[in-house]
């Protein structure tokens, strides 16, 4: 097992009505507030309305912006910034999913820089500091609430990347599960498959830590649990808690102690498909995976086989991936690009973009017949 550092500095509140404290913590932390949220369904479900009577409360200043999308884009994020910088904003309340949070954290370190947002994204420029960011979440998949990093994409390269900063940690997230409820059954879906991804990756990085391990199995089995029946009744409380809690465990560092990293060669297969076609995030994980799996079938198919062991009561390779496969399938998830209407795939345009992007996992680097063989696999 490798030497690891235990840091999660973000303050979480967990349960119905933890908004409550959001008063006490913006007022702590400054009086000019800028407000980040997606395209407006948190007016129409009443989460808006919530939010806005404790911020008055604390008498705090608030600038808006809104319309962040499911895939987020740089373009937002640099007009985001440039409201924050011109009206001189002390914190960052960003309400919403992996999406919103996720560009609030690169506004969050962009605000008090000197640098275009897009070249903290690349790595050219690191932040010095940032600005407190409190989350509240209202969708149960990224794991972001409790964690330093972030993914955003830029349109015209065709980059949808995926970084950290410890300064992007948020301060303080609100975890409420009722404000999931609202959540539409395909992304209810799409967020169960995130969790148990991020969970994977973990394990099938690098490193030996039996511990981790087992974080990983119960993560996953809460997941196979729960997630089904939330899917027939998605109004239900107690299965939007459970899963919000497994997702915000799978990627909280938890699974990866011991390690000396994950391996997030199918997120980066993800994010290609996101870019190219805006296929949503925890869609094109469940078509990812399977087919990644059947493609690292030899150089880690002992780890597959104990995977199943755990999880599913299954004793080979292709046993575990038709059982994984065939969750994703129960939870109404697709598992084969031919499945989804969410656009007109070209097969040489995803293998450049792959390719372009040096798409690979921390065993390999991949060459241009495997990733043909990998899309063949997802077709």
């Amino acid at each position: 097992m490798e030497n690891f550092e235990i840091y999660n500095p973000v303050k979480a509140y967990f349960g119905l009505g933890v908004i409550s404290n959001l008063p006490a913590e913006i007022t702590r932390r400054g009086k000019r507030v800028l407000l980040v949220y997606g395209k407006g369904s948190i007016k129409d479900n009443g989460i808006y309305d919530a939010v806005m009577e404790q911020v008055e409360s604390a008498g705090a200043e608030v600038f808006e912006f809104s319309g962040i999308k499911p895939n987020p884009i740089i373009e937002d994020v640099r007009a985001a910034t440039a409201l924050g910088k011109a009206k001189n904003v002390d914190l960052i309340l960003a309400v919403g999913g992996g999406s919103v949070i996720d560009s609030a954290k690169v506004m969050a370190i962009a605000i008090p820089g000197e640098h275009d947002p897009w070249e903290y994204v690349k790595g050219n420029k690191k932040p010095v500091s940032g600005i407190p960011l409190l989350a509240v979440l209202t969708l149960a998949a990224t794991g972001t609430e409790m964690n330093c990093v972030a993914v955003v994409q830029d349109n015209e390269t065709n980059e949808k990347i995926g970084f950290r900063y410890p300064s992007m940690y948020p301060a303080v997230s609100f975890l409420d599960p009722s404000y999931t409820i609202s959540v539409s059954a395909d992304y209810t879906s799409f967020g169960i498959v995130d969790l148990i991804t991020h969970a994977l990756e973990a394990y099938f990085g690098k490193g030996d830590a039996s511990l981790s391990d087992r974080f990983v199995f119960s993560i996953i089995r809460e997941a196979i649990e729960y997630g089904p029946r939330l899917m027939e009744g998605l109004s239900d409380y107690d299965l939007r808690a459970r899963i919000m809690y497994a997702a915000s465990m799978a990627l909280n560092n938890l699974c990866i102690y011991g390690r000396i990293s994950g391996d997030w060669g199918v997120h980066s297969i993800g994010h290609v498909l996101s870019v190219l076609y805006d296929v949503p995030h925890g869609a094109s994980l469940s078509i990812a995976y399977p087919a990644w799996l059947r493609l690292h079938e030899d150089k880690a198919g002992d780890r597959i086989i104990h995977l199943g062991r755990n999880l599913f009561g299954t004793h080979s390779v292709n046993d575990t991936i038709n059982a994984l496969e065939a969750f994703f399938r129960k939870i109404d998830s697709p598992v084969k690009l031919s499945e989804t209407s969410y656009g007109l795939y070209d097969k040489e345009t995803i293998i450049k973009t792959m390719t372009d992007n040096a798409v690979s996992g921390v065993h390999h680097k991949l060459s241009e017949d495997q990733y043909r063989e990998l899309l063949e696999l997802m077709w």
